[in-house]
């Protein structure tokens, strides 16, 4: 009896934290999906561990187990000594897990209630799990993409702090007067140039904006497009500094941002002008790519004025 009971048994704890273990991989492994296309990740591009781990608040240990599972999967491809690349985009669906839109929306809830002031400047885990009915998984995933979006930092010991954010209508027109100085330098530096198949992807993710996923898209999907189609640019420039300028406007202005998307048929309007500022980045007319962004931002500046009750915060 007591040689039975004290063989190779295995602990009774041992198959549930195999599960959790299992579900917080796939969960990870979605993440990095939705990241990938959302933010119109290039495939063959480099997945960075260390940045999906601060980006979504974990240790290195599951992202490396998520890269795995996607690796199975062929969305990512395994190079040795060099880590894993992109591959292709499954949607969550299609890796054999539910969508956790709810997430999306706990974030979105967590902006619309710092922007109005309900959320203080220091949070904690449980707080945050008691308001918005979370696991502490959760509370990892969300708090790790918003300290990566740069609008809050881990507290020393714990909890976070919000970043100062920009809470009022007239901030958001004064960081656009601020873009309007930026962007449009940014296309008239000598060592401007946009690749070919650069400007081609963003062509093809500008007229899928236009075919439906206007509509479609969760509000911080859309946002994030549209940022990182104004920061290709300002990379493309080769100017580091004036890239640095736009990364710090975008931060601070996300949260107001986001309300202003209430509204989504400027969008239509928008992605039309994207496609002109590429095409003329494309055929080395930067005068005109200068003119038309120019254009672009001073029409939103002024759409975002006629709306700013939206802006208000409560």
């Amino acid at each position: 009896m007591s040689r039975q009971s004290t063989g190779n048994a295995v602990p009774k704890n041992t198959a549930p934290a195999r599960r959790r273990r299992r579900d917080l991989t796939e969960e990870i492994a979605g993440r990095i999906v939705e990241h990938a296309r959302f933010a119109a990740v290039p495939l063959g591009s480099h997945v960075s561990t260390q940045e999906m781990a601060d980006r979504l608040g974990v240790s290195r240990s599951p992202v490396l187990r998520a890269l795995a599972f996607l690796s199975e999967k062929g969305v990512v491809r395994h190079e040795p000594n060099r880590g894993y690349f992109l591959a292709g985009i499954e949607t969550p669906e299609e890796l054999g897990r539910a969508p956790h839109d709810d997430l999306g929306v706990i974030y979105l809830r967590i902006a619309e209630d710092r922007l109005a002031g309900r959320l203080g400047e220091v949070t904690t885990e449980a707080q945050l799990r008691d308001r918005y009915g979370l696991t502490r998984g959760d509370v990892g995933l969300v708090m790790g993409r918003i300290v990566g979006e740069g609008w809050a930092a881990r507290r020393r010991g714990y909890g976070w702090r919000f970043s100062p954010a920009l809470n009022t209508p007239e901030a958001l027109d004064q960081s656009y007067a601020l873009r309007l100085a930026v962007e449009p330098a940014a296309l008239l530096e000598p060592g401007f140039h946009l690749p070919d198949a650069e400007a081609a992807r963003w062509q093809d993710l500008e007229e899928r904006l236009l075919a439906g996923e206007i509509e479609t898209l969760p509000a911080d999907a859309l946002h994030e497009r549209g940022v990182r189609f104004h920061e290709t640019l300002a990379e493309a420039s080769g100017n580091p500094f004036l890239l640095d300028a736009l990364k710090r406007v975008n931060q601070v202005r996300r949260l107001l941002a986001y309300r202003a998307m209430l509204d989504r048929s400027r969008y239509y309007e928008q992605a039309r002008d994207h496609l002109e500022i590429l095409e003329f980045a494309r055929l080395g007319r930067q005068e005109e790519a200068a003119d038309a962004m120019r254009r672009h931002l001073s029409r939103v500046r002024t759409n975002l004025a006629r709306i700013r009750g939206i802006l208000a915060p409560d």
